[in-house]
This record gives C-alpha cells, sequence and structure tokens, in this order.
C-alpha cells in the first residue's frame, strides 16, 4: 500500500499473470485502475476500506487478460472510463488526452495519451487538490526499468509503436516530479512488458535516471529492446475482442462433478483433463492421459497458451479450494465454465493403472550421458535458449511442443527449463504422446556445476 498526504493506493496483485490492478481512495471515495475479471477481491477491498467506488480507468483495450471494469462499474454504478477513440460496443464514458476527473474533493485524475503499448494507450496522473502530485498509473507504457511490448498489433505497426512508447515514457518524465510513484499495470512477469525487473516500486526519478527507454537515445533503445523481444503467449490473440465487447464478470462457481467414467470419457474424445498438483506429485503417480498445469507456478498462462482454443477443460484438484482457485485463473483469460472437476487424487480419478516418470537434476544428468545414450530437450523460448544451452541439447519451446511432436526424438528423453515447472509440464505432454522421459526438476544456474557443458550462441 502506498501512502502520499490523504490519498491511499492499495495494490490488487496478479502474481500468476505478472500484473497489478490499483484502488485509491480518500477515506470516502474511491477510483480503480485496470481491474482483472475476478472483481470479488476489489469489491471486498472497498467493503474492507469503508469507501464508494465513483470511476473506473482503463488504461488500454489489454492482451493479457480480460478486463473486469465494465462488470465492476455496472455493479458499482461508478462510471467506467475508456479512450473515446477505442472501439467498444459497449457503453463507456470516454476520455482523452488532457482530460481532468475529479473523483471526491480531493483527488483529480488527468489521462494523458502514452502511446506504445497500443496506439490509444492512456495513463492517469493522480495529484490531490492539497498536495500536489502523487503519482502516475501508467498501464503498459513506464514499466519498472522497462516499457511495455510495442509489438502485441503485429509487425506492420511495431516500428511505429516502439518510436512512439520512447516519446511516450519521455512525455511521463517530463510532466511528472522525480518524486512522483509509478503505477504500472504490466512488467512484474507478464509477457507484455519488453522486458523483467526485480523492482517492486519506483519513482520518475528512479526511472529517469535507471531506465533505458529514459537514459538512451530513440534509435538505440528501439534496436535494442525490439531484439530483447521473444514469443508471447497464444491466448493473447483472443483478449482484445473480448475486452473491446465488453466482458461481463467470472462466475467462479464449481462446474459439475465428474466421476471415473466421465473422466475416461472426456480423455478419450481429446479434451483436455488438467492435474492441478504439484509437478513432484504428478511425476509419482497420475491418471493416465491427463496433463500437469500445477497451480504452484503460472498456471493460467502456460495453459492459455499452449490449449488449442475451444477445447474444454476438466479440472483434477486435491481439494474444492484447489479446483476454485483454478477457475478463477482461467476465468481472467477468458476460458470460462470448465467442463467438470474431481477431487481428491489420482486413485480416485481412474480406474486404470497409474503413470508415472522420473525426475532428476543436472547433476543426474551429467552421469547418465557417460553410461546410456540419451536426448536433452530444452523447452525454454528461443531466447533463452540463445543465451545459453547444454551441448546437443534439442530446443522446443514449451508452446511449440504440441505442433511439433513429430520432430521429438526417439530414445530416453531429459527433458528441462529453467526451474522445473514448464519441464513438468512438457514430460506430461510427451508422456502422453509415448515417449520416455525424465523431467529435470533443477534451476538451469546448476547445470555447469552439474558438470554439464553450456553453449552460448549470443552475447
Amino acid at each position: 500500500m502506498s501512502t502520499r498526504t490523504d490519498v491511499q493506493i492499495l495494490t490488487v496483485e496478479t502474481p500468476s499473470l505478472g500484473d497489478r490492478s490499483y484502488l485509491a481512495h480518500d477515506g470516502e471515495v474511491a477510483f480503480v485502475v485496470d481491474p482483472q475479471r475476478d472483481i470479488d477481491r476489489v469489491l471486498a477491498l472497498l467493503d474492507g476500506e469503508g469507501v464508494r467506488l465513483t470511476h473506473v480507468f482503463e488504461t488500454h483495450i489489454h492482451n493479457d487478460y480480460v478486463t473486469g471494469g465494465l462488470a465492476l462499474a455496472e455493479a458499482t454504478g461508478a462510471a467506467y472510463l475508456v479512450n473515446g477513440a477505442d472501439r467498444v460496443s459497449f457503453d463507456r464514458t470516454p476520455v482523452a488526452d488532457g482530460d481532468v476527473v475529479e473523483v471526491g474533493d480531493t483527488m483529480r485524475v488527468q489521462a494523458l495519451a502514452t502511446p506504445g503499448h497500443t496506439f490509444t494507450h492512456l495513463s492517469y496522473a493522480l495529484s490531490t487538490v492539497e498536495g500536489g502530485a502523487v503519482g502516475v498509473f501508467s498501464g503498459g507504457s513506464l514499466l519498472y526499468g522497462s516499457t511495455g511490448r510495442p509489438d502485441l498489433l503485429g509487425p506492420d505497426h511495431t516500428d511505429a509503436l516502439a518510436h512512439h512508447q520512447h516519446a511516450s515514457v519521455h512525455r511521463l518524465a517530463a510532466l511528472l516530479p522525480d518524486n512522483a510513484d509509478v503505477f504500472p499495470t504490466h512488467g512484474f512477469g507478464s509477457f507484455c512488458s519488453s522486458s523483467q525487473s526485480e523492482a517492486s516500486s519506483s519513482t520518475i526519478g528512479d526511472e529517469r535516471r535507471t531506465n533505458p527507454a529514459l537514459t538512451q537515445d530513440v534509435d538505440s533503445w528501439v534496436t535494442e529492446m525490439l531484439d530483447g523481444l521473444g514469443a508471447w503467449p497464444a491466448y493473447y490473440a483472443h483478449m482484445g475482442p473480448a475486452n473491446s465487447a465488453g466482458p461481463d464478470a467470472a462466475d467462479l462457481s464449481l462446474p459439475s462433478l465428474a466421476d471415473v467414467d466421465e473422466l475416461r470419457r472426456r480423455i478419450e474424445a481429446g479434451e483436455w483433463v488438467v492435474d492441478l498438483r504439484n509437478r513432484t506429485a504428478y511425476s509419482a503417480g497420475h491418471a493416465p492421459g491427463t496433463l500437469n498445469f500445477g497451480l504452484d507456478g503460472a498456471f493460467s498462462t502456460y495453459l492459455g497458451w499452449l490449449i488449442p482454443w475451444g477445447t474444454p477443460v476438466t479440472l483434477l484438484g486435491e481439494s474444492a479450494h484447489d479446483v476454485s482457485e483454478a477457475v478463477r485463473e482461467l476465468s481472467r483469460i477468458g476460458i470460462d465454465r470448465p467442463a467438470a472437476h474431481a477431487t481428491g487424487g489420482p486413485e480416485q480419478w481412474t480406474d486404470q493403472e497409474l503413470k508415472s516418470f522420473p525426475t532428476g537434476t543436472f547433476a543426474d544428468l551429467a552421469q547418465v550421458i557417460h553410461h546410456r545414450p540419451v536426448r536433452v530437450i530444452d523447452v525454454r523460448r528461443a531466447d533463452e535458449y540463445a543465451e545459453g544451452h547444454l551441448r546437443d541439447a534439442v530446443n522446443l519451446p514449451l508452446h511449440e511442443v504440441l505442433t511439433r511432436l513429430d520432430e521429438v526424438p526417439a530414445g530416453e528423453l531429459w527433458v528441462h527449463c529453467a526451474g522445473g515447472y514448464r519441464a513438468s509440464l512438457a514430460a506430461s505432454i510427451l508422456s502422453r504422446a509415448g515417449h520416455q522421459v525424465v523431467a529435470v526438476d533443477d534451476s538451469f544456474d546448476a547445470a555447469e556445476s552439474g558438470g554439464l557443458t553450456v553453449e552460448r550462441t549470443s552475447s
């Protein structure tokens, strides 16, 4: 929570998607910036703070999650402010560059055009009547040590948006004082960010001194920033249309309960039956035909990235709470109403013999390669692979595994990523396809110390 004069700013974290939403209030009235689909979190904050919501601000038509802005405004009677230049199919309060919105008697919010992440992106500068500038809600514009990526609208627009992005962050730095706080929506693991930072807070002054977009000339920054961009999740293609249509609130109720026969039928029909347990539990024993997307990692990001869009999803969790959490996560990216669920453990989910696969470390791999032939499958993104990879490792990025199964070599496969989570996801897919897999549950930083050779193909 940030406090400046009489204004309190509360952060609503969504770490699985790498985003933040914000609630600002003066003790009586409040506004919210970039709320996510599950608006119950915001409603609970409003109730806990004892304040009334009057305005909901959207910085842009989001690419990485389904907004809760319209639903929140309708639930509370607040005004819903969206750039008037955005083509949307719902009623909103249009806002444009330079508009000033009075929130209660103490807060003033000014819209600032900051194109770059999208062409119609707005940031919102908050000031108080008495105390001056508080900070800026910068959405996907100025991030901590970075900016929002400019390539999500396609290659025809990337160069123009990159140059807009550089100009926009310089505009914010010029308009706001050094002590103004920066409150970005992206930048905490979101693939909407052009790079990632470990910072949890920042000011305009901090960014002016350290952010490459503010310390480099435009041509140098654009070149380096674009060179560093990697792939983004496939589900992003569905977020813009969903947000432009005006999504309703998430239905967070549990889906219907499935028995063993129904689970088997769904697996045989090619649907996705997803085991939500952690990778250690899954590798030790799981129902045949299931896939592992553990709730302990970026569950919704990777499930949304890999699943053929529209495929029915059934959720298997140790408890109803786990299934509820998965339903919430999926609603944020527009996967509504999973087909079914079951709770307990794999013994309750199948009447067949459980499947399993071994796990190991990089040190284990270093020993194994001297005794028998194995193939190493690196499921990190291509940009990660270029920074350093094991000698003779095959780069098969996780998001490409399903479409490149025919390229997977035969034999014993040791599957690794950077830390173990993605390796388990890939191993579950490859095992279901009939491959003999070992999931490396280890940090890639331990590869060299474990006795393996790391080669680098980029500086």
